[in-house]
């Protein structure tokens, strides 16, 4: 049977949240993964006063939420499971099925579930790359035989099955295209006897010439990142210490301050050059109220606290030359109620000249609990900022044109970069290209960031998927092999292969609690986790003490002062994390190498997968069993024995086919045994001694 269907609309579902609140309250929104965890984008209604409900469309898929009381307590939905989110919150668990699910699938039973099936000409189903297009389709899970690709003028080809979720199976395939001409292409999709067209609306899918691709500077996906909480790395001058501050080794509060300055980083920028990093990210640095400077008073001033901004300019001068690249942090969503226009505005009320610059809901303003102007999550110490306004907008605009002429900034992390409109940053990234189309833009979003990453906005986002699928593979033991497979291919198919290759990888970072606390302190399932890390897609980001071993749960516990005196030679941790930032630097293929599956075996929790890119290639064994395992593989394009670039062992290969011994939780990275992979070994071993080796 042959037939054709078209693209339908985004299959969302209508779902129906329901509060029944045991005490008084005069507000109940839901947030979740759905909507962006916005405490106040999702209000319920009530008749009576104690029953709140809600119905919107959601995805398909799982979700987690809470329902939101008052604007301030967060509370989970005792109707439903809930669960450990993998950061210390407990969240309530949905899960949506798609239209369509109400009959079983199987492969090769001659039917097809139509509405499953998606494909976009955008991401993430289309990504252009190095002179390709490359292109995802979904369907049903396990409901398919085969996709194929037709691309006008050319065969037929068979797409490959890439990864899979808990509703969808997801099927890649690229194609040359020098963007001559308009892509027009199609898809077959085949099941038994079933065989179905799969084109949009009007014919072919169309991908323009002209189509906005993304670019991310080249230097990003060489890079070793490492993230610094500028209060807690090192005092280098107990001069500028807050009045009341703590003793560096004292427990961290909400409030506290431990002395950390922009001097400590430069007294320690020796042991970021033999750890092997070559890209640091700064939490914010500007003056401003708090330990953590998301609050910030005065866009042009280095907080004192942290020196001054000639110090600034000097360290990211300093830390260049050192092979370092400098990213800060930019905070325009909101300000702290101390900042000029927001001072302004308590004071003058209506009158001011900044009554625009802010969302206010009557006067006058109020800064107390439940604060009568928008706030970010309602925390009445940060007002946000309207940066529809034009003068507000220009304002942070030249606060960032200023800062990269007086400083060697390589970049911007935005702050909850998902909640400011898209319009601020499709003109900051002007701003910043046009000043240099090198400098590097990443935004924080906890979820989806293909919306962000069509190429007018910015270039990269912080990774929290990849870093979720670790916790649960690794620190939890939740997911098998295949699972956690599943989970990175459809990160890196979701961005594309240019865009994936600059996402900023963590594990930890200062509102996450640390991932070897997560691992209870278990070292080899921590170091584990750091070796998917540098072995991955995307730009490893060590947030600081990581690669020391540092312990730290919830935020305040995992901003706690740098331990220098664990920062020894003699440290396993830090042995690992050098070995690995210096492989990650000298190895092409695990900076820009497309993934690909060898084998994931769930019964005895081993993965390998490869590493390709141009002549060069690496397999990434993995053992995430409590015991010694036999990891037995196919080894396409192995050219003989096989070294592992992280030790000493050496693997025979027969007929194509490799076998090595795997200790209980570990990960090995085999290349082929040329001049050019011992050396690789060579300076990976001095690496772990403290020895500058990188050439």
């Amino acid at each position: 049977m042959i037939s054709s269907f078209l693209l339908l609309a985004m299959d969302q579902v209508n779902h129906t949240f329901e509060f029944v609140a045991e005490r008084a309250v005069t507000s109940v929104t839901v947030a979740g993964t759905f909507n962006g965890w916005n405490a106040s984008a999702t209000p319920l209604k009530t008749a009576d006063g104690r029953t709140w409900r809600v119905t919107i469309p959601v995805a398909p898929g799982r979700h987690e939420y809470k329902f939101v009381l008052d604007g301030r307590d967060w509370v989970i939905d005792p109707k439903v499971r809930s669960q450990d989110d993998g950061n210390g919150n407990i969240n309530s668990l949905l899960f949506v099925f798609p239209k369509g699910y109400e009959v079983p699938a199987d492969i090769n039973d001659g039917t097809i579930t139509l509405s499953a099936v998606r494909h976009e000409p955008k991401l993430p189903y289309l990504s252009v790359a190095d002179g390709r297009a490359n292109l995802t389709v979904r369907t049903r899970r396990q409901d398919v035989e085969v996709v194929y690709l037709r691309v006008e003028g050319k065969p037929e080809a068979r797409m490959s099955f890439a990864s899979r979720d808990d509703l969808y199976d997801y099927w890649v395939g690229s194609t040359p295209w020098n963007r001559s001409a308009d892509l027009k292409y199609s898809f077959a999709i085949a099941d038994g006897a079933e065989r179905d067209a799969y084109q949009s609306a009007n014919g072919p899918f169309v991908a323009p010439k002209n189509l906005m691709s993304l670019t991310p500077p080249k230097w990003v996906e060489q890079s070793v990142f490492y993230q610094i909480f500028p209060d807690r790395f090192e005092n280098g001058n107990a001069k500028n210490d807050p009045e009341n501050s703590l003793a560096w080794d004292a427990p961290p509060t909400y409030w506290s301050f431990h002395g950390g300055d922009l001097k400590g980083i430069a007294d320690r920028s020796d042991h970021l050059v033999k750890l092997g990093v070559n890209a640091i990210y700064l939490n914010p640095i500007f003056d401003g109220p708090s330990n953590h400077g998301y609050e910030t008073t005065d866009y042009a001033l280095v907080a004192p606290r942290y020196g001054t901004n000639q110090e600034l300019i000097d360290l990211t001068h300093s830390l260049r030359n050192q092979g370092i690249r400098t990213v800060l942090d930019g905070v325009f969503n909101h300000t702290s109620t101390d900042f000029k226009a927001f001072a302004d505005l308590r004071q003058n009320g209506p009158a001011s000249a900044y009554k625009d610059w802010y969302f206010v809901k009557s006067w006058p303003i109020r800064v107390e609990e439940n604060p009568n102007y928008e706030a970010w999550a309602g925390f009445r110490s940060m007002p946000k900022v309207n940066l529809k306004h034009p003068a507000a907008r220009d304002y942070m605009l030249q606060v960032v044109r200023d800062w990269q002429v007086k400083a060697d900034i390589a970049g911007w992390r935005l702050d909850v970069a998902n909640e400011v409109e898209m319009d601020f940053w499709r003109a900051f990234r002007k701003v910043v290209k046009t000043q240099d189309e090198d400098r590097w833009i990443l935004g924080e979003v906890w979820t989806d960031a293909s919306p962000w990453l069509g190429g007018d906005q910015w270039d990269s986002a912080m990774n929290y998927p990849f870093r979720d699928a670790v916790v649960q593979y690794v620190a939890n033991g939740r997911t098998t092999s295949t699972e956690f497979w599943g989970s990175l291919m459809r990160v890196h198919f979701g961005y594309g292969p240019a865009v994936s290759r600059n996402m900023l990888n963590l594990l930890s970072s200062h509102d996450t609690p640390r991932f070897v606390t997560l691992c209870e302190g278990d070292a080899k399932l921590a170091l584990l986790g750091a070796g998917l890390q540098f072995t991955w897609v995307g730009a490893p980001s060590i947030y600081y003490g990581e690669e020391i071993g540092m312990e730290g749960g919830r935020d305040p516990d995992n901003r706690r002062g740098m331990v220098w005196s664990a920062a020894t030679n003699e440290n396993p941790f830090l042995q690992e994390y050098r070995a690995l930032a210096t492989l990650r630097r000298l190895s092409p293929a695990l900076q820009s190498g497309d993934p690909s599956l060898i084998e994931a075996n769930d019964a005895d929790r081993t993965l390998v997968f490869r590493r390709a890119h141009e002549n060069e290639q690496v397999f990434v064994v993995v053992n995430r069993s409590n015991v010694e395992r036999n990891v037995a593989f196919g080894a396409p394009g192995a050219k003989g024995t096989q070294i592992d670039l992280l030790s000493n062992r050496v693997v025979s290969i027969e007929e194509q086919s490799l076998s090595i011994k795997m200790p209980p939780l570990s990960l090995a990275v085999l290349a082929d045994d040329t001049a050019e992979s011992r050396q690789i070994r060579s300076h990976v071993h001095r690496a772990r001694t403290g020895e500058v080796s990188l050439p």
